[in-house]
């Protein structure tokens, strides 16, 4: 068993504890100023702890507190060059943090559905060795970019589940229009987003193609894909990702004129 220390419990940390509590392959310590975020995740941890000092002991530790709160974190902990920093924090460059710490840096963007072994994360900083790579692994899947990219990152797969939850409710909500109840409406709506982007991850076809494959000539979902190819959709799903890179890029200013 791997021993890590995630530090912040919010819904970043909560996400990251429960999903390795999963896989039974580390032994996780949360550490937390707020009894009540602890309590949460205690069913999920072998311990839990409001003082920073005792958290640190792990060899990989997961820093997952808001942007604001990395500094005071940082000052407050004194890791050495023996053990693994992984932030993930929108903004906060690999630079700020090294310029903070003794500890190896490994920078990562991962999103909410970590929680259930599906997170999609990039990685940037110190090339993640094989226990942060076991870490990734447990948790869902990882790319390796540059730091240059996090930004995009930050907005693609950061924020995007938001988008995707977003489209899930209005799908649903157009099903329930149609007679569908709430409950029925939302278990097709989701597991088809879940059924369709596992067949994009797994199939040989480029998404053009299996967009195809579902328009059967004169069919129902050509008559649909008509209304979305005339609209602005694809023009304002890109607005909300060009947006969320545009403030990420702003958060990582702020640091780097620190």
């Amino acid at each position: 068993m791997m021993e890590v220390t995630v530090i912040g419990c919010g819904n970043m940390g909560s996400a990251f504890i429960k999903g390795l509590s999963r896989t039974g392959t580390h032994d996780v310590t949360a550490c937390d100023p707020d009894p009540s975020a602890l309590d949460s995740v205690a069913p999920y941890c072998q311990q839990t702890t409001t003082t920073v000092d005792d958290a640190v002991e792990s060899d990989l530790v997961v820093l997952t507190v808001k942007p604001n709160a990395v500094d005071d974190v940082l000052q407050a902990i004194d890791l050495s060059s023996d053990q693994t920093l992984v932030t993930a924090a929108a903004g906060v460059t690999t630079e700020f943090v090294e310029a903070r710490t003794d500890a190896t840096v490994v920078r990562i963007m991962p999103n909410l559905p970590a929680e259930t072994g599906n997170m999609a994360a990039a990685v940037a900083g110190d090339k993640p060795d094989a226990d942060v790579r076991q870490l990734l692994d447990s948790l869902g899947e990882a790319v390796e970019i540059d730091e240059g990219l996090m930004d995009t990152a930050t907005a693609l797969n950061g924020s995007g589940p938001a988008f995707v939850f977003y489209l899930i409710k209005a799908m649903k909500q157009a099903g329930v229009e149609e007679g569908l109840s709430a409950d029925d409406a939302e278990l097709l709506a989701a597991q088809t987003f879940k059924g369709a982007a596992e067949t994009v991850l797994q199939s040989e076809r480029d998404v053009d193609e299996l967009i195809e494959a579902v328009c059967s000539p004169k069919g129902t979902t050509i008559e649909g894909m008509t209304v979305l190819r005339e609209s602005d959709v694809e023009t304002e799903i890109g607005n909300a990702l060009f947006a969320a890179s545009d403030r990420a890029r702003e958060l990582s200013e702020e640091y780097d004129s620190e």
